[in-house]
């Protein structure tokens, strides 16, 4: 994108009703750029219909994508009739570039957030080009602020645009076109028509009202930006195939990943539905004290030791904070905060009418009993690749172990956060034996002061129970709940947490059941069993990664890397994922999910390893 200053032949004027409403767009029509601190999603049409502001969790500013008449959106339109519409990443950044191409003419929208000072606000920077041809463009920026339940009012002040709700101003519009204030019975926008001559830009920001405006640079911002990702994405010591695909799952990681408290977002967004019109509409801008071994996994797998150490420490200080008997939540706020409750948003209607539109997770207060193998599986690898745990902190987690010495026999909601009656659950069940075996373990490698004698007990007595209560001899394969006959996806991970060889008699039969039973071309669902909610969901990404990697860990490696292929091709046009894929190939769920761009990387890595028949001398955990 060419520099120096920015030149707009301007004029005020409304915008036209055909950017006004923006269609509603896809779920996978979108890039997302962020700052660490917050992020948005940009439509292939270049409209800005999601942004939570000033945080991940903070109350919604756009948000079209839930609502395109009542939510709020940032539209700019090239006046170029049979354009066609193309979305890329600049190589290794997080900086979107959405293009418009007509035989009269090319438009471009570069979009992106800088990172601000230690201290300072989100900025969402849009920068216009004309990249031949002469191109009108048409801007219309109508932010609906706390959740679109404030009505916003729009101002013009010192050569800007200020919103304000009911709390006084909030946001500023800064651009180097005359921008215009229309009012309507929504609120009011900031509107504008210009005409760019090839190579002339239109530079605009939007940020805090309470920012000083001074006169910002969006050229130096930019460059900024720019350097800042190729120096992470530079970082990287993955080299092997599908490296774009990794890179790319990397650089969402980091886009999720709290730059304050070092915690990481399952996802940007809430509310979008996991089954089309339904009311599986979840919040997932929170952090789940089970990615952290999936986390942990994946980051140091890329040579990524800062961000894994940093996100250990957060979930350290969540252990600290715990209750005196070792219990801990499931899920905490970005910030650490236990309170994540739960409302509706009744005046959104939803995406695609899917109601009602949720904030919060009231799964905060469910018994996962899964979590501290994950949280014990991650302390581990952190220690043995990143930074090692110090004396308070070692008190903490033995106090956790002994928790779930105590609990391991309870039933509880398991991975997928039932939210019927509570029962008992094979992968919970495992899950705590990968909390003994790990303690274990680090104890053991560091001489740390621990009850090996009762630890060592308990594990084997619950690896007993897993053999015992779980295996359906009459079926032939692990079943995912005790007394139950029914698999579920997350079975996948027995041989992934080395609780089973990958290549047991038993685990191969259960592994083809999976196959026969969850899997369709490729795509697995989490179960097939009623939860008790409306609609049927979509297949989840996450484990159909999970079962490429199975396969190859098996040996069957042409079937593992058809099935990892194929699943590359349910990403997006820049290579991102949902939570989950609809029966039409159709992406649904919250986006971008990290706990699938996790998996991506480590059924990449596992699968090139083996393919280049490097499997026995390598990273290992």
């Amino acid at each position: 994108m060419p520099g120096g200053v920015s030149r707009a032949q301007g004029k005020r004027a409304r915008a036209p009703a055909a950017s006004r409403r923006p269609a509603p767009n896809s779920i996978e029509a979108h890039g997302v750029v962020g700052d660490q601190g917050t992020a948005a999603l940009v439509a292939d049409d270049g409209t800005v219909d999601f942004l939570c502001w000033p945080g991940f969790d903070g109350p919604s500013v756009f948000a079209a994508l839930l609502d395109p008449e009542r939510g709020g959106a940032w539209s700019i339109a090239p006046a170029l009739d049979g354009s066609r519409r193309r979305q890329m990443y600049l190589p290794d950044t997080n900086v979107l570039l959405t293009r418009f191409a007509a035989p009269g003419g090319v438009g471009e929208i570069t979009d992106f957030m800088p990172f601000p000072e230690p201290d300072g606000t989100p900025r969402l920077v849009r920068r216009v080009r004309a990249a031949r041809g002469t191109v009108r463009f048409a801007l219309r920026c109508a932010p609906r602020l706390d959740y679109a339940r404030s009505k916003t009012r729009a101002e013009k002040a010192a050569g800007a645009v200020v919103f304000g709700g009911d709390d006084g101003p909030a946001l500023r519009l800064w651009g180097t076109v005359p921008l215009a204030v229309e009012s309507g019975p929504g609120g009011g926008a900031a509107v504008a028509e210009f005409t760019l001559q090839a190579g002339e830009c239109a530079e605009f920001v939007l940020l805090d009202a309470a920012e000083p405006l001074g006169q910002p640079d969006p050229e130096a911002l930019f460059r900024a930006c720019v350097a800042h990702w190729h120096g992470w994405a530079a970082h990287s010591s993955y080299k092997g195939r599908w490296r774009e695909a990794v890179t790319r799952s990397a650089l969402a990681l980091k886009l999720l990943t709290s730059r304050r408290h070092g915690s990481v977002v399952a996802a940007v967004t809430f509310g979008l539905p996991e089954a089309p019109g339904g009311g599986r509409n979840w919040d997932y801008r929170a952090t789940w004290i089970r990615d952290a071994s999936f986390t942990v996994y994946a980051l140091m797998r890329l040579g990524y030791a800062d961000e894994a150490n940093a996100f250990m420490r957060w979930v350290g200080a969540r252990a600290k904070g715990c209750g005196s008997d070792g219990a801990m939540q499931i899920m905490y706020g970005v910030d650490g905060r236990e309170r994540l409750d739960e409302a509706e948003l009744p005046h959104l209607r939803g995406y695609e009418g899917a109601a009602p539109v949720r904030t919060g997770n009231a799964a905060y207060g469910q018994i996962q009993l899964d979590i501290y193998g994950e949280l014990l599986d991650a302390l581990y690898l952190a220690n043995k690749y990143g930074e090692a745990i110090g004396h308070e902190g070692w008190r903490y987690v033995t106090r956790t172990v002994d928790y779930v010495c105590e609990h391991w026999k309870e039933p509880d909601q398991g991975i997928w956060e039932m939210r019927g009656p509570a029962r008992h659950w094979l992968h919970s069940r495992v899950m705590c034996w990968v909390a003994l075996d790990r303690a274990m373990r680090l104890a053991q490698k560091r001489s740390l002061p621990a009850p090996l004698v009762r630890w060592h007990a308990v594990r084997d007595e619950i690896h007993g129970s897993v053999w015992d209560e779980f295996w359906d001899e009459e079926r032939g394969h692990f079943v995912a709940a005790r007394g139950g006959t029914h698999l579920d996806g997350a079975m996948l991970l027995l041989p992934l947490v080395r609780f089973v060889s990958a290549t047991d008699p038993r685990w191969l039969a259960t592994l083809d059941a999976i196959g026969r039973e969850l899997a369709e071309d490729a795509l697995v669902f989490r179960y097939r069993a009623d939860d008790g909610l409306d609609g049927q969901e979509g297949a989840f990404t996450a484990c159909s990664f999970w079962y490429a990697e199975c396969l190859a860990r098996a040996g069957r490696l042409a079937e593992a890397r058809l099935v990892f292929e194929r699943m590359l091709g349910h990403a997006n046009h820049l290579g991102l994922f949902s939570e989950e894929i609809g029966p039409s190939g159709e992406q649904l769920g919250n986006t971008p999910q990290a706990l699938t761009h996790l998996a991506l990387i480590s059924a990449a890595f596992f699968l090139d390893r083996e393919l280049s028949g490097a499997g026995g001398g390598t990273w290992r955990p």
